[in-house]
């Protein structure tokens, strides 16, 4: 008779803890059968972290569930790669412009041009236009000196011609074209351009896409061009070929013109 009272106590937590596993069960977690297996297990016994995976104490696996819960989380805590000026996956040396070229998309989407961060010409700034975007920059100092278009279909190349003769030696020229960007080209311009150091302003033709990246007084041609021809075979849009984009850093010019 002395243990009746004992006895009933421990058959009262008991069926209180199974009621506590059978609720917790019935409602979709897993809470109370893991605080009961922590009481039951000592510490001794229980799993040790893994290397690699912080302190979590089991390795991580993708969820199996419709919800993918953990693979999302798993995204989301992914760090996002560090941009660079103008959107540069790394940055550039000392010394060097980091530069992007965009040409424009058929003629739809306006061409960009970045230099060190700034947006020099886009939609955005409302100073684009059909055919050739460019901007002339310091070579020295990475300053704008002035960003113009001028339409190769319907406008005037002496306006082109007017605003390329005049360079300044070391001056940057950034190009970008926006649907034509040769119809109206005559053999100077192509010769002015090719002596800022462009390989293809001569074979340049009808709804090309062009970027490139010149100076005045180079001495040799540019490594910063691209060029696409519109060909009905590999055209990525009906009647024009697909944009290009081309980032780098271009090194400055020191004030004696080194």
């Amino acid at each position: 008779m002395r243990l009746a009272g004992p006895l009933r106590v421990v058959v009262i937590i008991l069926t209180a803890g199974l009621t506590w596993i059978l609720v917790s069960l019935l409602l979709g977690t897993q809470s109370g059968f893991s605080r009961l297996q922590q009481l039951l297990i000592s510490p001794e016994n229980m799993p040790t972290a893994v290397s690699g995976w912080g302190s979590s104490a089991l390795p991580l696996q993708p969820s199996a569930t419709p919800s993918g819960r953990v693979g999302a989380r798993s995204r989301h805590n992914k760090p996002r790669p560090r941009r660079y000026k103008c959107g540069l996956p790394r940055p550039c040396p000392e010394r060097h412009l980091a530069f992007r070229l965009v040409s424009g998309a058929a003629n739809v989407i306006g061409p960009k041009i970045c230099l060190e961060d700034k947006m020099l010409m886009s939609s955005v700034k409302n100073n684009v236009g059909r055919g050739l975007n460019i901007a002339l920059v310091n070579g020295v100092n990475g300053e704008l000196i002035e960003a113009k278009f001028f339409d190769m279909w319907a406008g005037d190349v002496n306006e082109l011609l007017k605003f390329i003769r005049t360079l300044h030696e070391g001056t940057l020229v950034f190009v970008a074209s926006y649907d034509d960007p040769a119809t109206k080209m005559n053999e100077e311009t192509r010769r002015i351009f090719s002596e800022l150091g462009s390989s293809v302003a001569k074979d340049l033709g009808f709804r090309d896409s062009w970027v490139f990246v010149g100076a005045k007084g180079v001495q040799d041609k540019s490594p910063f061009e691209q060029h696409t021809k519109n060909s009905k075979s590999t055209n990525k849009y009906e009647g024009w070929p697909e944009a290009l984009e081309m980032e780098g850093c271009i090194p400055q010019k020191t004030a004696d013109g080194q």
